[in-house]
């Protein structure tokens, strides 16, 4: 009762009517949901959303992260992983070293190898499918999620191949789902100031669309928190639920946290834990046909991202192994947890953790990893 007083008085109450409704919002309903700044009223909201589809759920995925290569001709402003081409600072894995990574981590019971790099002008076609065959024969079990849109980009001008026929052979070789990075903000303002080299948003969009039809999952994501706008942020988020309107292949949205440091943005602040919420609550409410919403911990910290499990979030990421792409940004940020440490920070949060598989099987329950944990 006292929340909807509060909702009431700052004007959202036909906002709180759809969604108790489980009605659409639309891009004017998007735009009022930013502007509001009483927190703990979004986070009311977007849980009632988060409740709806998984109930107190919180799920995890014990992973391992693997970069191939930090060599990057996109000279992204945003970016601190990359160096260019003949930087002495440069490295590309083998598929053999990649393999080696892999390995390296045999005796963890790993279920995900999450893999993406640079986009890497001088890696032929073929490196691309041996990498993902020598990671499948290194771990048969574990799901293979590799190469943003940004990086199928890259492939297909090389390759010289329709996307259908990459995505093709690249099933063949391993690989199971895609992770959706690489799509920043869609805006043209943005994209022309901050990653003018890279694939625009209608293009992310066709290669998003056209792995789902080919049978390849994948997540969504949103980089905030440099110079995009309010307008920018809600036609992404449109834009996104229109393409899973058509194909329904998207697992996941994940609103990405910038952080300037080491990069050519240094002298922007970041976000704030509360623009964090902010973000994690709106996406939940516009992405209706979204089943989930990822808080990711290492970006968002852990203690922001229990506090988003309560701002619509159900999933916080995995064990994670070795985060290469911001450890060079904020080198003091804790870039693994054990399972234990995962569980008991659920638990503290008061949601109930579920171990998944990268499509969201359930490989054990609460009970079952309450019991060992």
């Amino acid at each position: 009762m006292v929340y909807d007083e509060l909702i009431d008085r700052v004007g959202l109450g036909d906002i709180r009517d759809k969604v108790l409704a489980g009605e659409r919002l639309q891009a004017d309903d998007g735009l009022r949901l930013y502007a509001c700044d009483e927190s703990p009223i979004l986070g009311y909201l977007a849980n009632i959303v988060r409740e709806r589809k998984n109930g107190a759920a919180t799920y995890y995925v014990r992973n391992q992260h693997i970069n191939y290569t930090n060599v990057c001709n996109k000279l992204c402003k945003f970016c601190s992983f990359y160096v260019k081409p003949k930087d002495e600072l440069g490295y590309v894995l083998s598929p053999e070293q990649v393999a080696a990574r892999v390995t390296d981590y045999a005796e963890a019971p790993i279920t995900e190898i999450h893999m993406v790099g640079g986009v890497n002008p001088k890696l032929p076609y073929d490196y691309y499918i041996d990498v993902l065959r020598a990671m499948k024969e290194a771990r048969p079990a574990a799901h293979l999620k590799a190469f943003t849109m940004i990086e199928i980009a890259q492939i297909q001008r090389i390759a010289k191949k329709p996307l259908e026929e990459i995505f093709a052979d690249m099933k063949t070789a391993g690989l199971e789902s895609l992770p959706g990075g690489g799509a920043e903000v869609f805006s043209d303002r943005v994209q022309g100031d901050l990653f003018w080299t890279k694939a625009d948003s209608e293009e992310w969009l066709e290669i998003a669309a056209t792995a789902h039809r080919a049978g390849l999952p994948s997540n969504a994501t949103m980089l905030y928190g440099h110079i995009e706008n309010t307008e920018e942020k809600v036609y992404h988020l449109a834009r996104l639920r229109e393409v899973q309107d058509e194909t329904g292949g998207f697992l996941c949205y994940i609103p990405l946290s910038f952080h300037p440091e080491r990069t050519e943005l240094e002298e922007l602040p970041g976000p704030t834990g509360c623009l964090d919420l902010k973000e994690i609550a709106v996406g939940r409410l516009m992405l209706d046909n979204f089943p989930h919403v990822k808080t990711f911990w290492i970006m968002n910290t852990i203690e922001i991202s229990q506090t988003a499990l309560w701002y619509g979030a159900d999933d916080i990421d995995g064990t994670v192994m070795d985060y290469e792409i911001t450890r060079k940004s904020f080198a003091e940020t804790q870039q693994r947890l054990t399972q234990a440490e995962l569980l008991d920070r659920i638990v503290e949060a008061g949601r109930e953790p579920i171990e998944r598989d990268s499509l969201y099987n359930i490989v054990a329950d609460t009970p079952a990893l309450l019991a060992v944990g």
